[in-house]
C-alpha cells in the first residue's frame, strides 16, 4: 500500500518544504546560506559568516557580535557553526497534518530512491515503507529482517539534510536491527 496517495503528493511536497523552512529558522539558517544543493552541510559551515542575527550585548535586536569574522548566535559553537545540540533538538511547532503530510511525503521520496523489500522504516504514527533489496519476509512473518524505526522529528531532522545519520544515532535517536541499520548514503533527500 502506498504511503501517500497520489491526489496528495503536492500537500505532501508543500508540507516537507514548510517543515524544513521552519526547521531551518529555528537554527539561524536561511535559504540563502544552505547553499546549492538545498541541504546543510555535514561539517556545519552554514551558519553564515555576518548573516546572523539576534540581540546585541545591550539587548537590543541587530547583528550579533562578530568573533574573527564569524558572526556569533544563541546556536552557534563559538566558530560560527550551528551546534550539534540545538540541531538536535529542532522540532517546529506546526499543525498536525503538516507533520503527517511531511512524514509521508519524505518516505515515498526514500522509497523512490531506494526501492526493494529489505528493510523496513517505520516512522509512526504516519508511516512505513520498504526500501533496498535484500533478504524478504517470509510468508509467516510480514516484517523483514532489518528494521528502523524513528519518531517524525528526527526522521524529518535526517531527510532534510538538518542532521545526520551518525548525530541522531550517537544520541540514541534511531531504533535499528538488522545489517543494514545505516541509511546516510540516503540522507537527506
Amino acid at each position: 500500500m502506498a504511503v501517500i496517495l497520489e491526489k496528495d503528493l503536492k500537500r505532501g511536497r508543500d508540507a516537507l518544504a514548510q517543515w524544513r523552512d521552519a526547521a531551518r529558522e529555528m537554527v539561524g539558517i536561511s535559504v540563502a546560506e544552505v547553499g546549492d544543493t538545498g541541504t546543510v552541510s555535514t561539517d556545519n559551515s552554514y551558519a553564515g559568516a555576518g548573516r546572523a542575527t539576534g540581540n546585541n550585548a545591550d539587548g537590543r535586536a541587530g547583528k550579533t557580535p562578530m568573533a574573527d569574522g564569524v558572526a556569533q548566535s544563541p546556536n552557534t559553537d563559538g566558530m560560527g557553526h550551528v551546534a550539534p545540540q540545538t540541531r538536535l533538538a529542532v522540532s517546529p511547532t506546526l499543525p498536525r497534518p503538516v507533520w503527517a503530510m511531511a512524514v509521508r511525503y519524505s518516505l515515498f521520496l526514500l522509497e523512490r530512491r531506494a526501492p526493494g523489500p529489505g528493510v523496513e522504516v517505520r516512522v509512526a504514527p504516519w508511516g512505513a515503507v520498504k526500501i533496498l533489496d535484500g533478504p524478504e519476509s517470509d510468508p509467516h512473518n510480514l516484517t523483514p529482517p532489518d528494521v528502523i524505526e524513528l519518531d517524525p522529528e528526527v526522521w524529518l531532522r535526517l531527510a532534510c539534510g538538518i542532521t545526520t545519520w551518525a548525530e541522531e544515532k550517537d544520541a540514541g535517536h534511531i531504533s535499528a536491527v538488522g545489517e543494514r541499520d545505516d541509511l546516510s548514503d540516503l540522507l537527506p533527500l
